[in-house]
C-alpha cells in the first residue's frame, strides 16, 4: 500500500477493501469501475484508465473497465464506483464492501489479433473470443477492433456458420419439447414494419407455439418490444413469460431479460454506433437469438428497396444464400422471403401510432393500413405451411381466415392481458402534443419515400423514448397529391425536439413527386 501523504481533503481507504457506489450512469451494456485518482488501492495496484479489473463482492465477481475520477462527488476516495448496469449485476446494496483487482487478459487475445491482421479463424477460436465478450473480458476498444476486423476482411461462410454456433452455445438455450416452435424476423431499415404483433396472434390462434422475443430500439424509432410496451409489460421474468406462452402459444416480449445469446447483445452496443452491420455479423446476430430462444422453423424478412438495408435483388439474393448456408448448419429450417422494401409499412412511425396501426388491422377499422395488413398475412402464411398439416399454398388463407374471424384479436387480447396489458384506445391514442405538417412543394404522384429521412424525423422528434412521439404518414408510393397538400404530420413532447424535427425535414422532406412512370422497380416474393 502507498504510505505517502493524502491529499489535503482528507481522503484514505483500505487496500483490501472499499464500499460499493452506484454511479447513476448509463453505460449501455458495458460494465464500468469508478475509483478516485488519490485511492489507497488505485496507486499501490497500478491500476490505469480503461484497464480490465475484477469486482468481487459477497461472493459475486463481475468484469469491469476502469474509469479514474478527480471529483469527490461522483466516487470518494473510500469508494468503489460502479455503473448502473454493473451494480445491477453484482446485485448487492450501495455500501456494500468489495474488492478490486486487475483482471487475466483474455486468453482470445492472441486469436482477434490475428483476425485483425486478417487471417481466417476456426470454430475453437470462435468460440474462445465469443466466451470472452460475454464474459465482459473485452474492453470497447478490444470489442471495436473485432467488429471492424469481421467488416473489413468480410467472413467467409464457414466463419460465418463458426460465430453463429459459438454465440449459440453461449448463455442460455431454451428447449420448449415441442416441435415446431416458429419465429418470423425481419433483417430492419424499415420504419413501421410491425407484422410481429399481428403476426404471433394469428400464428397462436391457430395453435402453433410462437415465443416471440424481440428487440428495443438503438437507432430506430421504434422496436417490436417499444411498441408492444404501449400496450402491455415487454421486461418479465423467464419463468412468467414461459408460463405466457405455454398458456397462449406465444408472447410478445424485450429479449433482454433471457440471456439469450449474450454476446450478440454486447457486440450490438458496438456495432449500432459505428453504423457496421455487415452480412456475416448480421447472420450470426439473428440465427444465435433464434436458435438460443428455442426455435426451430424461422420465417425471414428482407426487405428491398433504395432506402433500405438491401438496395438491389442481386444483394437480396446473396444475403437470402448466406442465410441458407448458416442455417442448414445449424440445424434451423429457413424461409427467406424476400419483400418490398420501398417505403415505410403502414402509417405510423413511432410506438404509439405503430401500436394504433396494428390494433386497427387486428380490429378492421377502415383506417386500417392495408400494405401492413397483407404483408402481416404473407408472413403468418409462410409460417403457418410450417404446421404438416398444412398443404404449401394454403397458408395465406388460413391466416386471412383468422384474422378476419376475429381469432387474432381475441388472442393478442390474451397476451396483452397476461402480460400485464395497458389500457390503450387507437381511436384517440395518446400521442405527444406539439405537432407540424410537412406540405408537398409540387403536385403529381408520390415516386419515393426515404426510409432513413422519415426514421430520423421520428427520432429527432423524440420515439422510442417519448412513445407518443414519431410521424404519421398520409400519403403512400403511387398517390396522387396536389401542391400545399400535408404529405405527413410529425408529433413531439418537447419544443426543443419538434424543432430539431421541423429543421430536419426541411433539408430533405423524405418524399419524391413526380409522374407514374417513374415509380422505382418492386422486387417482392409474394
Amino acid at each position: 500500500m502507498d504510505t505517502s501523504t493524502p491529499p489535503d481533503d482528507g481522503c484514505e481507504c483500505e487496500a483490501a477493501t472499499l464500499q460499493l457506489h452506484r454511479v447513476a450512469i448509463d453505460t449501455y451494456r458495458e460494465n464500468v469501475a469508478y475509483l478516485h485518482r488519490d485511492c489507497a488501492v488505485y496507486r499501490a495496484e497500478g491500476f490505469q484508465a480503461l484497464s480490465k479489473v475484477e469486482v468481487r463482492a459477497n461472493g459475486g465477481l463481475i468484469l469491469a473497465s476502469l474509469n479514474v475520477v478527480d471529483d469527490t462527488a461522483i466516487v470518494d476516495c473510500g469508494q468503489l464506483g460502479l455503473s448502473e448496469d454493473a451494480f445491477a449485476l453484482l446485485g448487492v446494496p450501495n455500501g456494500h464492501p468489495a474488492s478490486i483487482c486487475q483482471a487475466e487478459p483474455p486468453s482470445s487475445i492472441p486469436a482477434l489479433h490475428r483476425k485483425i491482421a486478417g487471417e481466417r479463424l476456426d470454430r475453437e477460436d470462435f468460440r474462445a473470443i465469443v466466451r470472452d465478450i460475454a464474459e465482459h473480458r473485452y474492453s470497447k476498444i478490444e470489442l471495436t477492433a473485432f467488429v471492424v476486423a469481421c467488416n473489413q476482411g468480410e467472413l467467409d461462410r464457414e466463419e460465418v456458420y463458426f460465430l453463429s454456433d459459438a454465440m449459440t452455445q453461449v448463455g442460455r438455450r431454451l428447449d420448449w419439447h415441442e416441435h415446431p416452435v416458429v419465429d418470423k424476423h425481419c433483417i430492419g431499415g424499415i420504419p413501421g414494419n410491425r407484422t410481429s404483433m399481428l403476426v404471433v396472434p394469428i400464428v397462436a390462434a391457430h395453435g402453433m407455439l410462437c415465443p416471440k422475443t424481440s428487440s428495443r430500439a438503438i437507432t430506430s424509432p421504434a422496436g417490436t418490444a417499444d411498441t408492444m410496451e404501449v400496450l402491455a409489460s415487454v421486461e418479465l421474468p423467464f419463468a412468467r413469460l414461459e408460463e405466457i406462452v405455454r398458456e397462449h402459444r406465444g408472447c410478445l416480449a424485450w429479449g433482454g431479460t433471457s440471456e439469450l445469446s449474450p454476446a450478440d447483445d454486447v457486440l450490438i452496443a458496438v456495432e449500432r454506433p459505428l453504423s457496421i452491420d455487415s452480412p456475416g455479423q448480421m447472420v450470426a446476430s439473428i440465427l444465435s437469438k433464434k436458435l438460443a430462444a428455442g426455435s426451430t422453423h424461422l420465417v425471414l424478412d428482407i426487405p428491398v428497396g433504395p432506402t433500405a438495408k438491401v438496395r438491389s435483388m442481386p444483394e437480396a439474393q446473396r444475403l437470402r444464400k448466406l442465410f441458407e448456408f448458416v442455417s442448414a448448419r445449424l440445424g434451423l429450417t429457413l424461409d427467406v422471403v424476400i419483400t418490398d422494401g420501398r417505403q415505410p409499412v403502414g402509417n405510423g412511425i413511432g410506438p404509439v401510432l405503430e401500436a394504433r396501426d396494428v390494433m386497427r388491422v387486428l380490429e378492421h377499422d377502415p383506417r386500417a393500413p392495408n400494405d401492413l395488413r397483407q404483408k402481416a398475412l404473407r408472413l403468418a402464411g409462410r409460417m403457418l405451411e410450417f404446421d404438416p398439416d398444412v398443404r404449401g399454398g394454403d397458408g395465406f388463407a388460413i391466416a386471412r381466415d383468422i384474422l378476419d374471424s376475429g381469432r387474432a384479436l381475441a388472442k393478442m387480447q390474451a397476451i396483452i392481458a397476461a402480460q400485464g396489458g395497458r389500457g390503450f384506445d387507437h381511436n384517440a391514442p395518446a400521442l405527444a402534443p406539439l405537432s407540424f405538417e410537412v406540405a408537398a412543394a409540387q403536385g403529381g404522384v408520390v415516386i419515393g419515400i426515404d426510409n432513413l429521412q422519415l426514421a430520423r424525423i421520428a427520432r429527432l422528434a423524440g420515439a422510442p423514448k417519448v412513445q407518443g412521439a414519431g410521424v404519421d404518414l398520409l400519403y403512400k408510393l403511387g398517390e396522387r397529391v396536389e401542391v400545399g397538400a400535408p404529405l405527413y404530420r410529425v408529433y413531439a413532447a418537447y419544443p426543443a425536439d419538434l424543432e430539431f424535427a421541423r429543421q430536419a425535414s426541411q433539408r430533405s422532406v423524405g418524399f419524391a413527386i413526380g409522374s407514374a412512370d417513374e415509380l422505382p422497380h418492386l422486387f417482392v416474393e409474394f
